[in-house]
């Protein structure tokens, strides 16, 4: 069912992946970014019918005709794989980037060696006044997954929003603040140009075993956390496509951080 969902260029790139695991995620994600974004048409557009492109960047996003009346405010996607869980974020209107890691993520290097490589002074600062390896890691990877929203939700990646160039700050008050370094060669380097401080975001804990962070653009909408529920309007949906679909915001499922 998931495979006559997908495009003919899909099916190849999915059999073209190395083993059956990785070609059987690969059909799901596919699967999985058709049936949502069908959701949010109600069921207007058939989740056969959606067309993609690709930014510069690399970045998916829906080929929309001109003359398309099916849906009256754009849609925007993005999407995250873990080995165990892929995570499709949608919203209506607005750029998102969204990313998933599992809180026992094994790191190749040394925390510390990884934040100075990758992190800004005042990120391995953070880090590095966390006596305890465990909570330290944990950070890590909170400050890593936020990272990836954002340059996700930038429509640029890594390579085109390198993660050394803006710094992520965890509060003390659960807010999350996001500084951008000054630019300091402003003739020859171009990465700064797409950065701002102008996004908000949420991370949460999954089933007590990934982190999730997601990022839209700030439209100035007050976000309500003090009870327990996910800013931004958010709603998180426990989904295998035509088999379950049940909200689980608000769940022991669910956690929010910040």
């Amino acid at each position: 069912m998931y495979m006559d969902l997908l495009s003919p260029s899909e099916r190849k790139t999915a059999l073209s992946m190395n083993g059956e695991k990785l070609q059987k995620g690969a059909v799901l994600s596919r699967a999985l970014v058709r049936t949502t974004l069908s959701r949010y048409t109600d069921c207007k557009v058939d989740p056969r019918s959606f067309e993609f492109k690709k930014n510069k960047f690399g970045k998916p996003e829906i080929l929309w005709q001109s003359d398309d009346s099916r849906m009256e405010w754009p849609l925007h996607f993005n999407i995250s794989h873990t080995t165990s869980l892929i995570a499709c974020g949608i919203t209506i209107d607005t750029p998102i980037g969204i990313d998933i890691e599992e809180k026992k993520r094994k790191t190749m290097k040394n925390i510390l060696s990884l934040a100075h490589r990758y992190f800004t002074p005042s990120e391995v600062d953070y880090l590095t006044k966390i006596p305890d390896p465990d909570a330290q890691q944990k950070e890590f990877i909170k400050l890593w997954t936020l990272k990836e929203a954002y340059v996700k939700a930038l429509g640029r990646g890594f390579s085109g929003a390198p993660f050394n160039k803006f710094s992520i700050i965890l509060a003390a008050n659960n807010r999350i603040q996001i500084s951008v370094a000054p630019k300091v060669f402003k003739d020859s380097d171009s990465s700064y140009d797409c950065l701002s401080e102008n996004w908000q975001f949420s991370l949460a804990e999954l089933n007590s075993s990934h982190y999730m962070a997601v990022c839209v653009e700030d439209d100035l909408r007050s976000s309500d956390s003090g009870n327990g529920r996910l800013p931004l309007g958010l709603k998180v949906w426990k989904t295998v496509p035509f088999l379950e679909d049940t909200l689980v915001s608000g769940t022991e499922a669910v956690k929010l951080i910040s």
